[in-house]
Parts: structure tokens; sequence; C-alpha cells
């Protein structure tokens, strides 16, 4: 079974800066995507950014410029650096991976951006 762990969350000021990293562990083959997603109180999962085995990245339009996502294949780990962070950044943020059409998630970490 393949188990993700995220970690880095916390509480930090409008502005500031975050950095989240997953780390996958088990039975693990050819990972063909993986990604951040993120759940605010009240509202529907959301992609925040993805990056294939090709490298190629996408990112939700509410992050673009500000967060930057990376993948360290031999390691297995999926980071995803946050910066000038929003109030409304604020919520849960899921690793996620894609493997032979099988999707793969964390427990979470939270992220609160407050003063």
């Amino acid at each position: 079974q393949v188990q993700l762990v995220e970690s880095g969350g916390g509480l930090v000021q409008p502005g500031g800066s975050l950095r989240l990293s997953c780390v996958a562990s088990g039975i693990i083959f050819s990972i063909n995507v993986m990604g951040w997603y993120r759940q605010a109180p009240g509202k529907e999962r959301e992609l925040v950014a993805a990056i294939t085995n090709g490298w190629k990245t996408q990112y939700a339009d509410s992050v673009k410029g500000r967060f930057t996502i990376s993948r360290d294949n031999a390691e297995n780990t999926l980071d995803l650096q946050m910066n000038s962070l929003k109030s409304e950044d604020t919520a849960v943020y899921y690793c996620n991976i894609k493997m032979y059409g099988m999707d793969y998630w964390g427990k979470g970490t939270v992220v609160t951006v407050s003063s």
C-alpha cells in the first residue's frame, strides 16, 4: 500500500512563505503525476499545482506566480514553495499521486494565513 505524508504547514502572516513537503512510501512504481490540492472551510477541494514525470507543471490561476511545485523522482518526494501568502490560501493541503490510473492521498497539512 502507498502512503503519503505531508509536512510543513503552520501559521503564517499575510505576505509570508511556507514550504510544504510530501514523502511517498510503500510499493511505488512509475508515478505519473504528483500534485497538491487544498480544501478551505465551506469549499470543495481544488487543485493547487501538479507536475508530471515529464516535468510539465500546472497551477491554479489563484496561485500562479506565487507557488512553485517540484519533485524528486529518485526520492519520491514532492514540494510546494508558497510565497506571498494570502488569507484565502488558508486551507488543508493534500498531497496526491496518480499511478497506473489510481489516486493516492495524504492526510493533509493545515496552512493558516492570518495576522
